[in-house]
C-alpha cells in the first residue's frame, strides 16, 4: 500500500498527534546520534513537547555545546558588525573620491581656459597665479636640460680635441720617412728632368684641323 503525502499542518486529533510526535522524536534522536558517530560531529538536540516535556541529546555535553554556540554567535555578530563598519567606511571613501575627482576635473577645465564664465575675479586670479607658477617650473626644467646638454657637448668637444692632439703627436713622433711635401732631392730632380725633356720626337695620333694631302689617319 502506497503511503500518501503527509500534509505539513497541525494534526488536529490528539491521539494521532501524540503518536506522530513519539515516532518522529525517536527518529530525530536516532539521526542525531548517527550523525555524531558517523561524521565525528558535535551534535546537540533539544525538544519540548506540546505539554512542556523536555527531550534532549548531546554528543559532547549539552551545556558545553550551548556555551560554544553562544561564543560562536557573538563572534559572528562581531564579524557582521565589523563588515558593516568596513562597508560604511568604503562608501564614505568612495564618495570623498568622487568629490575630489569632480574638483580636479573642474580645475583642469579652468587651466585649459574652459568653463570660466561662472568664475569670480578671485578664482580667475588664482588660476592665473597657478599658471604662472607652472610656467616658471617648466622654464626652469627646460633651462636645466639645456645646460646639461651643453655640458655634455663641451665634454665631448674636449674629448675630441684631446684625441686629435694625441693623434697629431703620434704622427709627428713616428714620421721618420720623407713626407709628401718633403720629397728626397734625387726624386725631385728626376721629376724636374722628366718635365724639362724635349717632346719633339714623340709621335702622337692627335691631329687638329682639316685633313691634308699625304697624311691619312692611322687605322
Amino acid at each position: 500500500m502506497v503511503r500518501g503525502k503527509t500534509q505539513m499542518r497541525r494534526i488536529e486529533n490528539d491521539t494521532s498527534r501524540q503518536v506522530t510526535f513519539s515516532k518522529r522524536r525517536n527518529g530525530l534522536l536516532k539521526k542525531a546520534f548517527e550523525l555524531s558517530v558517523l561524521c565525528d560531529a558535535e551534535v546537540a538536540l533539544i525538544i519540548f513537547s506540546s505539554k512542556g516535556k523536555l527531550y534532549e541529546f548531546s554528543s559532547a555535553g549539552l551545556t558545553d555545546t550551548i556555551e560554544r554556540y553562544m561564543k560562536r554567535s557573538k563572534q559572528v555578530g562581531a564579524n557582521n558588525s565589523s563588515s558593516d563598519n568596513i562597508l560604511q567606511h568604503m562608501t564614505r571613501t568612495a564618495s570623498d573620491m568622487e568629490k575630489k575627482i569632480e574638483l580636479l576635473e573642474a580645475s583642469k577645465r579652468r587651466l585649459l581656459g574652459e568653463g570660466l564664465e561662472l568664475c569670480s575675479i578671485e578664482e580667475l586670479q588664482q588660476v592665473e597665479n597657478q599658471l604662472e607658477k607652472s610656467l616658471s617650473r617648466i622654464r626652469a626644467r627646460k633651462n636645466q636640460l639645456l645646460k646639461e646638454k651643453i655640458d655634455l657637448l663641451k665634454a665631448e668637444e674636449k674629448r675630441l680635441l684631446e684625441d686629435n692632439r694625441k693623434l697629431r703627436e703620434k704622427l709627428e713622433g713616428t714620421g721618420s720617412g720623407p713626407t709628401p711635401l718633403q720629397a728626397s732631392p734625387n726624386r725631385l730632380q728626376e721629376v724636374l728632368l722628366l718635365y724639362a725633356s724635349p717632346m719633339d720626337d714623340v709621335e702622337t695620333d692627335l691631329f687638329i684641323g682639316l685633313p691634308q694631302e699625304g697624311r691619312l689617319p692611322r687605322s
